[in-house]
């Protein structure tokens, strides 16, 4: 839940700001002076703040704890407010770091629109400041499979170039963690990597969160695509993007260019620019809903970020990363997973990919009822779901067949899961499942399994 921090002398205007804050689902905190104002942002930073200017019996006016708020909070909104306003209380307001200023009597539509964008400003500013300081780390771009080597693979050929890259892929598979992996590794590495959620900022909104804007009154507000100058902007699932915003991201593409709202000065950006999408843009371009020309710019170097199905060697290294991470992190207390719980981990389905295995995790480790080792059986209680076309589905027509052909269903439903958990890896089935590879290769060929074996498998069996 958002955390509003509202300091005011009058106790009036603190409980009315805060009531009707609370009626739209927001949290709040009230200060009537600034030593309980530094109090409540020494104890938890706020989401956003609003700040009367003028404050009786207290050490410091608004504009002092302004001051100290920009020099020990700078990713806090501050909208400052005030029954003595005018144009220079305003305009030394902005130019100290605030957000926006409002006068009293305040109309309560304007208060909540100003509110609604800081606190926008505020969830933007907060996602690429823990990714700058490496909140998510690149401990996800982990794995031993083929699928996942062929894609560092791929992010090592583009990390040293400037050129442009697509990364496509289902929800949850990383993709951001990608594009961090091609921004570490590169010559910009020491310069900003800015994202830009496109799905997630209201399309209202969109061109002045990148480009920014400027006027008289508030002076110059920096947009993403000036915040990243020098380094990477990432256009996180694109296909979101509005389609009137999209030509305007064109223009700066081609130009390197652009124009703040509210401003005339043009701005020029040296840019590198990732994208990310999943959705099939040429099917969207084709709807009328994404734009051939843009698509054509960003689509210079396209990688596919493969699903967990593809990677399901890697399940259980993910998952040991996952524990680690909570435990230091959280503090969670880290538990074992034994060759049974890794064996339901990568029979099972996983529509979000990293992400759901993540959460499944964290959910495991936080309702864990002792320390011992993860039982299979928690891991659906906590949202993980079997995958039906790995489980041994041999059905009641079972019993009309002879022995014979019994164990034959049991063995080709059995070597097709295991080959589906190992990712197609007939090495690493021969050596789970304890037959030698090439005797497992000629049960697999009398049994008629013929999917799922890779090709170098193949070959390395002489095929």
């Amino acid at each position: 839940m958002s955390d509003i921090l509202i300091v005011d002398d009058e106790r009036d205007i603190r409980e009315l700001i805060a009531d009707i804050l609370k009626d739209e689902g927001f949290e709040t905190r009230l200060a009537a002076n600034s030593d309980q104002a530094v109090n409540e942002l020494n104890e938890r930073e706020p989401n956003l703040m609003i700040l009367d200017i003028w404050l009786k019996d207290s050490r410091m006016d608004g504009i002092d704890i302004l001051k100290q708020v920009k020099r020990n909070n700078p990713d806090v909104p501050v909208i400052i407010i005030s029954g003595h306003g005018n144009i220079e209380i305003a305009v030394a307001a902005i130019r100290q770091g605030a957000y926006d200023f409002i006068e009293k009597p305040f109309n309560i539509d304007q208060l909540m629109v100003v509110i609604n964008r800081a606190m926008e400003t505020s969830r933007l500013r907060r996602e690429n400041s823990n990714l700058r300081r490496g909140g998510e780390r690149l401990g996800e771009m982990l794995g031993h499979s083929t699928a996942f080597k062929r894609l560092r693979d791929n992010l090592d050929k583009v990390s040293k170039s400037n050129g442009r890259v697509m990364l496509a892929g289902e929800p949850g598979t990383g993709k951001e963690m990608a594009a961090r992996y091609i921004h570490a590794h590169s010559p910009r590495v020491n310069a900003p990597f800015i994202t830009v959620p496109c799905a997630t900022i209201e399309p209202e909104r969109m061109e002045e969160v990148l480009f920014g804007r400027e006027s008289l009154e508030r002076g110059i507000e920096q947009g993403l695509l000036e915040a990243a100058h020098g380094g990477v902007i990432y256009f996180d699932e694109v296909g979101d993007m509005p389609l009137g915003t999209q030509p305007k991201i064109l223009r700066v593409l081609t130009e390197q260019q652009f124009v703040r709202a509210g401003g005339s000065d043009r701005v020029r950006v040296d840019l590198r620019v990732i994208s990310s999408t999943n959705r099939d843009l040429p099917t969207e371009i084709a709807a009328g809903r994404f734009r051939q020309e843009l698509y054509d710019r960003l689509n210079v170097v396209p990688i596919a970020v493969p699903s967990l199905a593809e990677r399901r060697e890697d399940i259980a290294m993910l998952a040991t990363h996952f524990i680690e991470q909570f435990h230091a992190n959280q503090g969670l207390t880290p538990r074992e997973l034994p060759e049974d719980t890794i064996a339901a981990l990568q029979s099972m389905r996983w529509p979000g990919n990293i992400r759901q295995l993540r959460n499944v995790i964290e959910r495991v480790l936080i309702l864990a009822e002792g320390p011992g080792p993860i039982q299979p059986a928690e891991l659906e209680l906590q949202g993980a779901t079997p995958d039906n076309r790995d489980a041994l589905s041999l059905g009641p027509q079972i019993t009309a067949m002879a022995l014979r052909e019994a164990r034959e269903m049991f063995e080709r439903e059995y070597l097709l899961a295991q080959i589906n958990r190992f990712g197609g890896n007939i090495s690493r089935t021969a050596q789970f499942v304890g037959m030698e590879r090439s005797a497992l290769h000629r049960k697999l060929k009398s049994l008629g399994v013929v999917g799922g074996v890779r090709a170098e498998d193949e070959l390395m069996m002489g095929k």
